[in-house]
């Protein structure tokens, strides 16, 4: 049997016809996963922000620290004039005193009179008088004391202690500035909750479960490999179309031939070593890399 002979024109279109199978069958695969195995470019990292105000009014007289300061949980942030809580907490502790010296004329009224009623020398009216009396300054007495915690605790807020592990930013303010109670003053960055928000399209979004494993490459650390798992899975985004605007629906002008998949935010936590600084809104890349199994 003779070999069979190629002429050259059969040859390229064979090699045509294989190179063309091949890249069917990496876009055929390379499609599969990135469906099934969903990755993206467009993640960030996040961390939660703690807004610190203080819990009373006054000037601040001493700010121990600087902007983009690390700080450990307890450390002082500001200290605020303590000189009216002082003085409130004197009044109270008088005012106390003075109830609780009330209390006591009122408890030996009262005995007092207990004596003579049973004796019949008053009568049951002034003994009530005196059992009322006596109630009216045990209360007064404990009103007192929640005046007198008040202003110790009043005292204690002049001192603004950072409430986590966290590092201090944006902070622009300087001795002397009057800050209000409620008002929020600085921001710490929660130097333990950080976490990526990860952006997929909608046909990705089915093949993500709570619990997948990821692997998570930071654009500020691109030698290093991260690896956390799925937290969870966003359930809504901001609606754009038919949004009021003025009292009037805002719609935008669209091209009926080219639909853009809406992406929706994917929660992916992560323990990533000390050693590494993160910052809040570093860029990431997201791929899953293995299924939760349920």
């Amino acid at each position: 049997m003779q070999p069979i002979k190629w002429s050259h024109s059969g040859i390229r279109l064979l090699i045509t016809l294989s190179v063309v199978v091949l890249a069917l069958a990496a876009l055929s695969l390379l499609y599969y996963r990135f469906i099934h195995f969903p990755w993206t470019r467009d993640a960030q990292v996040r961390a939660n922000v703690v807004g610190i105000a203080p819990r009373v009014s006054g000037p601040i007289i001493r700010i121990p620290l600087h902007d983009n300061q690390q700080l450990r949980k307890g450390d002082l942030l500001f200290e605020i004039d303590p000189s009216t809580y002082q003085a409130d907490l004197l009044r109270a502790e008088g005012v106390l005193q003075q109830s609780q010296a009330d209390v006591v004329r009122a408890q030996q009224q009262l005995e007092r009179d207990t004596v003579l009623y049973s004796k019949k020398v008053i009568d049951l009216r002034e003994l009530q008088n005196a059992q009322d009396d006596y109630a009216s300054a045990y209360a007064t007495f404990h009103a007192a004391q929640a005046s007198r915690q008040t202003a110790h605790l009043n005292l204690e807020f002049t001192r603004v202690l950072s409430p986590i592990d966290g590092y201090l930013t944006n902070f622009d303010t300087s001795p002397g500035t009057y800050v209000t109670a409620g008002q929020q003053l600085l921001a710490l960055v929660d130097s333990n909750s950080f976490w990526v928000a990860a952006y997929f399209t909608e046909a990705q979004i089915p093949y993500i479960h709570p619990g997948d494993s990821v692997r998570i490459k930071l654009m500020s650390h691109p030698r290093i490999t991260f690896y956390g798992k799925v937290e969870s899975v966003g359930w809504a985004i901001h609606r754009i179309d038919g949004a009021t605007e003025e009292l009037l629906p805002n719609v935008r002008q669209t091209i009926e031939w080219v639909r853009l998949p809406q992406r929706f935010p994917v929660r992916i936590i992560f323990d990533p070593p000390s050693s590494v600084p993160l910052r809040i809104g570093e860029t990431a890349s997201v791929s899953i890399i293995r299924r939760h199994t349920q």
